[in-house]
């Protein structure tokens, strides 16, 4: 069963995942920008799997 809070970092797991891509198509990268939206999506990916 999937809580809402589940459903939240969910949703926010995408969002990062989306704000990711459309930095790496960027024509010069933020490489510190990258760095951190990896950080993010590790961080709630570790959190959903918790949750399981």
């Amino acid at each position: 069963m999937q809580t809402a809070h589940h459903s939240a970092l969910a949703a926010k797991h995408a969002v990062l995942d989306q704000r990711l891509a459309a930095e790496t198509q960027r024509p010069l990268p933020d490489t510190a920008t990258i760095a951190a939206l990896k950080k993010q999506k590790l961080l709630i990916k570790e959190e959903l799997e918790q949750l399981q």
